[in-house]
């Protein structure tokens, strides 16, 4: 048996014959891991979890024509989405004007439905979104004046150029959000294109693009700033009320985990440096008769210090595994969504909890080593 075998196996000895003090501060060690694995982890799935979250409640990026053009070109368009950071949820671009059913205003908005339907989740829909040609989305506000049902038929008039113009479109949904949206009628780009027989280099064109970014604040000002510098007729601006609603969130949810992060340690660590304190108090003579026939304190500080590492190995490697399920329930039940398993912190909490666990171990091992044998022997 080679030297280090023999340590190993003398440790493991060591704690196998306290089973019950042993227990208790392995019992202590997985708690402490679990907590801490599942909180690292739902530290860094938290961003994740709250931007899908608040991607829900609509766009938080916006594009603006600037300069002497009251409309975005597509081109501009183009080039300012093309400098958006990664996490795209979707894009939708916007053109409005005025329009009028049974002589009464209402606004007409044109937009890309696919891309409305990423940036606009919030949006209730009593019926279907539009499919074919000549079919709109109409708000609950609209529906309610006219009288219109999914199904409807309903006449647009207005003018365009002193031209008077006339369409006909189908209610294929109803638009129910509690918002400024009820007061829409919303359709395709190509059907709001054919309210119009201005030449198409007037009419091509957008209001507003509308941007849903799963991105922090940071990342988004950076890009505002990055489009603003770069494109001369786009203006870029943050929706402040969500970007900055996110940012608190996470702000206070990050500080909660710091908190309870520090507090489960000092517990931890409490419960550990108690738990080998008692295991010391109770090996006095044993170390005292060591010490006599001449062990060193360098190689009982060895022994005390590998019987920790494992200790806390051993801690750690159940933490891992019950800190993920743990994450995985508290997400569950607070988002509806799953955590992603990240490979790299079951051997970080392994190696965290055998640190703790030795730096608890620091103050029982110097009494360890000040064991007097004489007096020990002498029973005093």
């Amino acid at each position: 048996m080679t030297k280090q075998q023999f340590y190993v196996k003398m440790a493991l000895s060591s704690l196998l014959r306290r089973r019950s003090r042993m227990f208790t501060a392995l019992l202590a060690i997985a708690i402490g891991a679990t907590i801490l694995s599942g909180l690292v982890t739902l530290y860094y799935d938290i961003p994740r979890q709250m931007g899908a979250e608040f991607r829900s409640y609509g766009a938080n990026f916006l594009l603006y024509p600037s300069g002497s053009g009251a409309v975005m070109s597509r081109e501009d368009a183009a080039a300012a989405t093309a400098l958006l950071p990664e996490g795209v949820v979707g894009i939708a671009p916007y053109r409005y004007r005025q329009v009028k059913i049974n002589e009464q205003p209402f606004m007409a908005a044109g937009t890309e439905l696919s891309g409305a339907r990423k940036t606009s989740p919030y949006w209730g829909v009593e019926g279907r979104w539009p499919e074919a040609d000549a079919e709109a989305l109409i708000g609950e506000e609209v529906a309610n004046r006219i009288r219109l049902v999914p199904g409807s038929v309903f006449t647009l008039t207005g003018t365009d150029g002193g031209e008077r113009f006339e369409r006909s479109f189908t209610v294929s949904g109803m638009v129910k959000t509690g918002g400024v949206e009820e007061a829409f009628i919303f359709m395709s780009l190509s059907d709001f294109a054919s309210l119009s027989d201005a030449p198409q280099t007037n009419r091509d064109g957008f209001d507003v693009v509308e941007c849903s970014i799963r991105a922090g604040r940071e990342v988004l000002e950076e890009a505002a700033s990055r489009i603003n510098t770069v494109t001369e007729n786009v203006e870029a601006r943050l929706v402040r009320r969500v970007t900055e609603s996110e940012g608190a969130v996470l702000s206070k949810l990050k500080s909660l985990v710091y908190l309870v992060t520090v507090v489960v340690l000092l517990l931890t660590m409490i419960c550990v440096a108690t738990t080998m304190m008692a295991v010391v108090t109770e090996r006095r003579k044993e170390i005292g008769l060591r010490k006599a026939l001449g062990a060193s304190n360098e190689g009982l500080i060895a022994e005390f210090l590998g019987e920790a590492v494992f200790l806390g190995a051993g801690g750690g490697i159940l933490g891992a595994a019950l800190g993920f399920l743990f994450a995985q329930g508290v997400s569950m039940k607070v988002f509806f969504r799953a955590v992603e398993f990240n490979p790299l912190l079951p051997p970080v909490t392994v190696f965290f909890a055998a640190l703790i666990t030795t730096i608890a171990c620091l103050a029982p091992v110097r009494s360890a080593a000040q064991v007097d044998p004489a007096l020990v022997l002498r029973g005093e």
